[in-house]
């Protein structure tokens, strides 16, 4: 382990969203800061998952998500969705339809409704690459930032020297 590995988590700037998956009818969605643009032509995305989590295999499974954008106001739903065993954790906020299975979160800012493309390994996660297929703007605001969440995620535990 590095020295003073926790500045990575607090000073690399980006972003939180929801990133919901679905595999037919079955959905999930949950928080992830490690997101971001990795190709122009075609547009695509890549972001961070826990293999251990059922939202990895719903997605490895079903192939499709959105990645949703939150605003600064959205931090209880950055705590909803990154609580782990949250009974009924879809049917708290409003969802609506996009291009695929996967559903959209209505209160985000920005939503990409994506296809996995390919997984890669990377430490204790993996990467997904999606393509974007279907984009739209739903509220205006400021996205939220990872730092502006504080303890929510216990990522200081992580990191205890």
């Amino acid at each position: 382990m590095i020295e003073n590995a926790s500045l990575l988590s607090k000073h690399i700037t980006h972003g939180v969203y929801v990133i919901a998956v679905a595999n037919g009818a079955e959905q999930n969605a949950f928080t992830a800061a490690w997101v971001m643009q990795v190709s122009f032509a075609p547009p695509m995305l890549a972001f961070s998952i826990n293999p251990k989590h059922y939202s990895y295999k719903l997605l490895k499974e079903g192939g499709e998500c959105t990645v949703n954008v939150l605003g600064q106001d959205h931090l209880a739903i950055a705590a909803h969705f990154g609580s782990p065993g949250v009974k009924e954790k879809m049917t708290t906020y409003p969802w609506r339809k996009g291009k695929t299975l996967a559903p959209v979160l209505a209160d985000s800012l920005v939503y990409f409704d994506c296809k996995l493309d390919h997984l890669t390994e990377a430490g204790s996660h993996m990467i997904a690459v999606c393509e974007v297929i279907g984009a739209d703007e739903l509220n205006s605001g400021w996205p939220l930032l990872y730092a502006q969440t504080g303890t929510m995620d216990n990522s200081s535990e992580l990191y205890k020297r």
